[in-house]
């Protein structure tokens, strides 16, 4: 008996050793429960659904759908503003400087400067501020001229940004319907966004007043806030067209900040949908549970959590 025992015992630790090794940690259980929520989420929608969502402190990431390409609607004027950055900081203009806006450059749709016939210029600044807050289609196009389609894509070409591109200016219907939009992915969409929080893109000055230009967006015309406190900062853009939602944002959330891309398309018109809704509010739980909680799932002062 006690040469069996002798034989068997070390068997025994081993494989009581490898149970205890397999054990996921209890935030991998939490993430692998969040993953199956947000796919239940995605599956349920009638429309296309591509969204990413990384973690601002560890870098990992919920990835679904993330190198299909969607149209942008206004949330491809965050790249613009990205060139009209550059061009400023290479010396082409300077910000302050005053940009006339002719009448045939004014356009319909989202914006202000349609209903201000007495004013003709604007600072370059001022305009990217219009473009962001207030989706002024004409001020986007007065952007777009300034800096050039060409040197747009150009830019997020040499960042590495291989599927995100302006093809064509706001209001442009018969473009459109050739199929020439502006287009990206939710993994570059939230690659600029890491980049722009990171400090990353020029540098860290010209990047945190991007992102807080960001800020400025009144939050009613995000879908994320939804899932969100009111007291919870969001630096984004959304974009909605004929049967397309998109969104762009920052949560900046400050026990975790996080980056979402999230994209819609053929959705089904007068079908009411709140998947982005409802992912925003699995994601904001799942983020501020990481930021309040130890290792063990225990909530205590975030201060304390290392």
């Amino acid at each position: 008996m006690k040469i069996l025992f002798a034989l068997f015992f070390p068997f025994f630790l081993f494989h009581m050793a490898n149970d205890a090794m397999g054990q996921p940690e209890p935030k991998e259980l939490l993430r692998q429960k969040t993953e199956r929520q947000l796919r239940d989420l995605l599956e349920k929608s009638p429309a296309v659904t591509g969204l990413v969502a990384i973690d601002l402190t560890s870098g990992e990431a919920f990835r679904f759908n993330q190198d299909q390409v969607f149209t942008q609607a206004s949330a491809i004027k965050i790249p613009i503003l990205l060139e009209v950055y550059k061009q400023a900081q290479n010396g082409k203009f300077a910000l302050h400087h005053l940009h006339n806006i002719a009448p045939a450059q004014v356009v319909g749709g989202t914006g202000i400067i349609k209903d201000l016939p007495d004013s003709t210029a604007f600072s370059i600044r001022n305009l990217a501020v219009l473009m962001i807050t207030l989706s002024d289609n004409t001020a986007t196009n007065a952007l777009i001229d300034l800096v050039g389609l060409a040197n747009i894509n150009a830019t997020l070409q040499s960042l590495g940004l291989k599927q995100t591109r302006v093809q064509r200016k706001m209001i442009q219907g018969a473009a459109s319907g050739r199929g020439e939009e502006n287009i990206s992915t939710p993994a570059e969409a939230a690659q600029i966004l890491q980049m722009l929080y990171k400090g990353q893109f020029l540098n860290k000055a010209a990047s945190a007043e991007i992102v807080s230009i960001l800020q400025k967006t009144n939050r009613e015309a995000s879908r994320l806030t939804s899932g969100l406190p009111a007291h919870v900062p969001l630096a984004f853009k959304p974009g909605i067209l004929n049967g397309v939602s998109t969104e762009w944002a920052l949560v900046l959330l400050p026990e975790r900040p996080y980056a979402v891309a999230m994209m819609e398309n053929y959705k089904v018109p007068g079908q009411p949908d709140r998947t982005m809704e409802e992912v925003s509010a699995v994601l904001y739980q799942y983020f501020w549970r990481l930021g309040n909680a130890t290792r063990y799932g225990t909530y205590v002062d975030p201060k304390l959590i290392k």
